[in-house]
């Protein structure tokens, strides 16, 4: 079981060494992943990069048909679906939270395994739905 879900950008971040990315945040992350105990994505978040890579939004060294797969190996991040469980938990979430569909199932797939998120989106941060990762 993961200890932590990774928002699409805290996921990007870390994998394509963005500065934007805390150093302990990015020890703290390679640590779950050696230690056999990768954090988690939500599957949402898969289709986030490749609509950031269409959009040419990510820049991706390698083609995204090779490194989509590899972001999202088994050994560095637990893929979590979206099933009735996340479908429950974003129908509990607060009326007039965050518009964003994408972000509104990250944050219910968060609720759904109860683990905490890593997001440095403010709407998320400030709405108090979900526990926020502090590495």
């Amino acid at each position: 079981m993961p200890s932590l879900l990774l928002d699409t950008h805290v996921w990007l971040w870390w994998l394509l060494g963005q500065p934007e990315l805390a150093t302990a945040e990015r020890d703290a992350l390679d640590a779950f992943a050696t230690a056999g105990t990768p954090p988690a994505i939500s599957a949402i978040s898969l289709w986030e990069a490749q609509m950031l890579a269409s959009k040419e939004r990510l820049q991706l060294d390698t083609p995204l048909t090779h490194w989509l797969p590899a972001a999202a190996a088994p050994e560095i991040v637990t893929v979590l679906p979206l099933n009735t469980d996340v479908i429950l938990a974003l129908d509990a979430l607060p009326t007039g939270f965050h518009g964003d569909p994408a972000d509104r199932i990250i944050v219910a797939t968060a609720r759904a395994h109860g683990l905490p998120l890593a997001t440095r989106d403010g709407n998320i941060r400030r709405s108090r739905t979900v526990k926020l990762w502090k590495p």
